[in-house]
């Protein structure tokens, strides 16, 4: 998966604080992989990643990767910025939906329904994060 630079990054993002319960999570990241965390006991799968399933709050819950493929849900266009940028729910094909910025894209050319596949934004301080593009 692709990793954008730095000098691309949207100055409205930063970089993440890393837990102990998230460390994975960052970790994959920045090998452009995006993990999502699915209850054993339930079998749903669920993010933001988090040790407890929002569903049935066991905490019998394991790492998995995701496909990094999805669908927009919902967006909305910040075009008062300094920088325009696109905000935006995307349902990932394993079934969370997730906040996330839509780059590399015509921002008057998007849909909802339209496919879209993760690509990571290096923060320049050790982590990276999840964003979109049109597929």
């Amino acid at each position: 998966m692709k990793i954008l630079n730095k000098e691309n990054m949207n100055p409205n993002n930063s970089a993440p604080v890393v837990n102990d319960e998230s460390k994975p999570y960052w970790e994959a990241a920045i090998n452009g992989k995006l993990l999502v965390k699915k209850c054993n006991t339930c079998g749903e799968v669920h993010h933001y990643p988090r040790t407890i399933c929002p569903f049935c709050f066991s905490d019998n819950t394991t790492w998995t990767e995701a496909s990094g493929r999805g669908a927009i849900y919902s967006y909305s266009v910040m075009r008062k910025a300094t920088v325009p940028y696109v905000m935006a729910y995307v349902t990932l094909e394993e079934g969370p939906t997730m906040m996330t910025n839509i780059v590399e894209c015509d921002v008057d050319a998007l849909a909802i329904g339209q496919p879209v596949s993760v690509i990571f934004q290096d923060t320049g301080e050790g982590t990276a994060l999840p964003m979109f593009t049109p597929a």
